[in-house]
């Protein structure tokens, strides 16, 4: 796919292949790739895991894994050709004209230096006086708009919070003033209202420094309304391309469209969420593809497809790797919206519930611990949730969401207050009897990878609930019975049973954490962030099949989120917590549509906008955030 070469050019790929060797078959990890970046131009790459997005990033980097070769084209950065350069002249370009922003902030940091050290490391590599480096660091901090950045040397990254661990890393990045810099997914862990400050900050410092940046992310609204061009890719091959607001409002190619479908959004009628079937394909099954990679999974693909890439050229620059009768085939019937969560029968019993339930941390200091020092991480609150409802606790990190979760599972005492699970009270019942009300709720973690045993059959862990809840009485038939029947409702294959998580994908191994909290029929799933790590299309699967669990087993759930379009799609109503105070709650769609607290307000002007024309990120934050 062809990008106009301009002569201000910083980064110029054109037809690049990169090539992998498995075995004796080389396989296009990376085909006939052509894009630019000018100076000051923020390009978005844009698609799911093992689109090519971090395979990009590292070719430009040069830290290419090994058996992977540059086996056709061109690169030149800033006139210079970087597939002719030695290895360590293309090393001696990082750190200093091509800058990296990783994905994991506090992973990125050295949990055992000071982000003084960090910075003089870092300073030192590109060439600045050691008498000149505390004051560099200082002013590089200042510039991010951190408090008191001499102080903040002085930290080290554990005592800084997510959102500063990556202005850290921004102030670092653009210390040695790039032309380039490469910024991998930098929001992706945070809140909505950090993101939208860290975004505000990287675009400030971009302008400032007239940088170009190449911004690698999944969501493609971001994407819209931070950068100047988009590249959408799929499976190596870069699918369309073109201004970052053509490519939202007028998706071409069926794969962005997909993208831009599949995502629940705060404003227009609630749609079913259109789900693609099957997955991008590895690495190894690229190999046998001539044509278009995505035609396996394309609704409307013909015999065309299969045998040849096609590329053509569309209005304002805009081009799409598809043929014109897949373009404007309709993805999928997204005609049948879901019907809207159960309004709660007020005279019926709650599944769970809380009475003016408070929790207090208290600390001691001073020399013989007489300074004592109160944290309230959940303020009183008064909380009932009914058979079938879903309700949604939204706020920033640190305001309390998780620990109402605790709170209702049972892991926390209240400091005051009653907690209710089933009409029976956790803080006085008996000890069998609370402890036979806390089977009745269950939790789906936030990363399914590290919450499911390597070593346990997936049988095993559909049945794990049953195990910790003392359910001796099954035999091995019946327990194998019971783990086909939750194996059907989340939508598993059939031979999934006898797999374990490493033979999972990243969507089974979440409908497996959604099995095993449902074989022990819980009332209530607490639901803690499921579907932030995970990629769109998957995200659209597990929201679907939690709406038809709902309307099946009539199961009550609790979400944790800081997505509020998630909230929106799954929830009757929500609160907005901030600092462990329920400042807001209601209806979800009249919150989401006229909320009355300046903080609920905030946090929807923080959400990207579905309309690439609306300005984003908002100039300031309301002052409650």
């Amino acid at each position: 796919m062809m990008a106009t070469p301009t002569a201000e050019a910083v980064l110029q790929l054109d037809g690049v292949t990169l090539t992998a060797k498995l075995g004796a078959v080389p396989v296009a990890a990376l085909r006939d790739l052509t894009l630019s970046i000018g100076r000051g131009r923020v390009l978005g790459v844009v698609g799911e895991s093992g689109a090519g997005k971090s395979m990009l990033a590292r070719l430009i980097s040069g830290l290419l894994p090994g058996g992977f070769t540059v086996t056709s084209g061109s690169m030149h950065f800033a006139g210079l050709d970087m597939l002719a350069m030695s290895a360590s002249k293309r090393r001696a370009l990082l750190g200093r004209k091509i800058a990296f922003i990783p994905q994991e902030p506090l992973t990125a940091l050295n949990p055992l230096w000071t982000i003084a050290d960090t910075f003089n490391e870092h300073l030192a590599r590109v060439g600045v006086p050691s008498n000149e480096r505390w004051e560099t660091a200082r002013k590089a901090l200042e510039s991010v708009q951190l408090p008191v950045p001499g102080d903040m040397l002085k930290r080290y990254p554990h005592q800084l919070s997510g959102g500063q661990c990556q202005r850290v890393l921004i102030a670092m990045a653009f210390a040695s003033n790039p032309a380039l810099l490469i910024a991998d997914e930098p929001t992706t862990a945070l809140d909505v209202v950090t993101q939208t400050r860290v975004m505000r900050m990287l675009a400030e410092q971009q302008r400032v420094h007239s940088t170009a940046v190449l911004l690698i992310t999944h969501d493609l609204r971001l994407a819209a309304h931070v950068c100047d061009d988009v590249a959408v890719m799929y499976a190596g091959d870069l699918v369309e391309y073109g201004p970052a607001r053509d490519v939202l409002d007028e998706p071409r190619h069926p794969y962005t469209r997909a993208l831009k479908y599949a995502t629940p959004d705060l404003t227009g009628p609630r749609r079913r969420l259109p789900v693609l079937a099957q997955q991008m394909p590895g690495l190894s099954a690229l190999a046998g593809i001539v044509g278009c990679r995505f035609a396996p999974r394309c609704p409307s693909a013909g015999t065309a497809c299969a045998a040849v890439l096609q590329t053509r050229a569309a209005p304002n620059g805009h081009r799409v790797a598809c043929s014109e009768a897949c373009e404007h085939a309709p993805l999928v019937d997204n005609s049948q919206a879901p019907l809207l969560p159960p309004a709660p029968v007020m005279g019926a019993q709650p599944v769970a519930e809380l009475r003016e339930a408070s929790l207090t941390y208290t600390s001691r200091g001073g020399v013989f611990g007489q300074r004592k020092t109160s944290f309230h991480a959940v303020k009183p609150l008064s909380l009932q949730i009914f058979p079938g409802e879903f309700v949604g606790i939204v706020g920033e990190s640190g305001s309390g969401k998780t620990s109402v979760a605790r709170l209702l599972m049972g892991i926390e005492q209240p400091t005051d207050g009653r907690v209710m699970i089933g009409g029976e009270d956790l803080t006085h019942g008996s000890a069998e009897r609370v402890r036979r009300a806390r089977e009745q709720v269950q939790i789906i973690f936030q990363d399914p990878q590290s919450a499911l045993n390597p070593r346990r059959s997936v049988e095993r862990l559909l049945t794990q609930a049953l195990e910790a809840a003392g359910v001796a009485s099954l035999d091995a038939k019946q327990r194998l019975a019971r783990a086909q029947s939750v194996q059907r409702d989340v939508g598993l294959p059939a031979d999934t049973l006898t797999r374990f998580p490493s033979q999972l994908s990243g969507g089974q191994k979440q409908r497996v954490n959604i099995g095993r909290a449902l074989c022990a029929s819980p009332q209530l799933i607490v639901a803690d962030e499921i579907v932030s790590g995970l990629d769109v299309s998957v995200q659209a699967q597990i929201l679907n099949l939690l709406l038809e669990l709902r309307r099946e087993r009539q199961i009550a759930l609790l979400l944790i989120s800081h997505d509020l379009s998630v909230v929106r799609y799954l929830c009757s109503r929500v609160l907005v917590m901030r600092r462990g105070e329920v400042v807001e709650q209601g209806l979800t769609e009249e919150v989401f549509a006229a909320p009355r607290h300046p903080y609920t307000r905030a946090l929807i002007d923080a959400v990207p906008s579905d309309h690439a024309g609306t300005p984003w990120p908002p100039a300031e934050l309301e002052e409650a955030a």
